[in-house]
């Protein structure tokens, strides 16, 4: 597990600036302590993006890419990103669950059948392919899709 605390300083022109890029988290699930005050996460929903409204003392739970490889897809690792604000400094916690490196991350065999087949391979050390695609502006889930 690893936290981090996200800080989006005001941004004079947030049209032009992203807090964090487009991207679906690498983690299994991740938990979010968003800003008390200031709104700035969006998802994609239906080719649109969405604001995340502050709900007082509420947790955002979100799922990653690993339960989506576990799930054989039955989750969705969501695409999401963080907009700046041109008034106001924004900051979070998140906290990323996932597997030791070594362990095998794949579908659970529950959930496939000859309607269903797998739909992703095999992995070992999934925040190494995570990084590695993130880094290169794509979509890491994409690379581990048989």
């Amino acid at each position: 597990m690893d936290a981090r605390f996200n800080y989006y300083p005001r941004c004079p022109r947030p049209d032009l600036v992203y807090g964090l890029k487009p991207h679906a988290d690498g983690s299994s699930i991740t938990i979010v302590l968003p800003d008390k005050e200031v709104e700035g996460l969006q998802f994609l929903r239906d080719g649109r993006w969405v604001k995340i409204p502050i709900v007082p003392h509420a947790l955002l739970i979100n799922i990653g890419d690993q339960v989506e490889i576990l799930t054989n897809g039955m989750f969705k690792s969501p695409m999401h990103r963080a907009i700046t604000n041109a008034e106001h400094d924004r900051i979070s916690l998140a906290m990323f669950c996932y597997p030791d490196a070594e362990t095998e991350i794949e579908p659970a065999r529950e959930l496939i059948n000859e309607s269903r087949p797998g739909l992703y391979k095999t992995v070992k050390n999934y925040p190494e392919i995570y990084f590695h695609y993130y880094q290169q502006g794509k979509r890491p889930i994409d690379a581990v899709k048989l």
